[in-house]
């Protein structure tokens, strides 16, 4: 694993340990040349995504890119770190499980917003408005009035 401060490509792991719930390992590392110490996960990867845009471009399917999404929806909510990795571990398995190679953003943003919508409301409403593009406050409105159960007339 090449250190990340210094390039020297002979790094040694001082610790393992499961993370995630036994989904990854994550490893402590040192670089002997620069004294530098930094943590890598290793996570069992099933099969290689391709995301399929709107437009029909195609790239390469990236975890981080749905973690940043994520963490953006999920900033300053009062969920557990712990808990939106465990989320993020489901989605990926969930998008491998599919059968399918090429999967269309399209799904993609349908399963992160139904796992957020399980876990903390607000940021449901903060990535939906990314991924469906509101324009207007009244986006929002009909949006929200949408998730709220329908009122007695009594």
């Amino acid at each position: 694993m090449r250190c990340p401060f210094c390039g020297n490509v002979d790094t040694q792991v001082k610790d393992s340990r499961p993370a995630e719930d036994h989904v990854a390992i994550r490893r402590r590392r040192l670089c002997p040349a620069c004294g530098g110490r930094f943590t890598t996960y290793e996570r069992v990867q099933l099969r290689d995504l391709v995301v399929i845009k709107s437009n029909g471009r195609r790239e390469d399917f990236d975890r981080d890119k749905l973690e940043r999404s994520i963490r953006i929806a999920l900033q300053k909510r009062p969920v557990d770190p712990e808990r939106m990795d465990q989320m993020i571990s489901g989605i990926v398995r969930r998008l491998e499980s599919l059968g399918d190679t090429d999967v269309p953003s399209k799904t993609i943003g349908e399963i992160v917003m139904e796992s957020l919508a399980r876990i903390d409301t607000v940021a449901y409403v903060r990535f939906a408005s990314v991924y469906k593009n509101f324009q207007a406050a009244d986006d929002f409105d009909r949006f929200v009035s949408e998730l709220r159960p329908p009122t007695s007339g009594t």
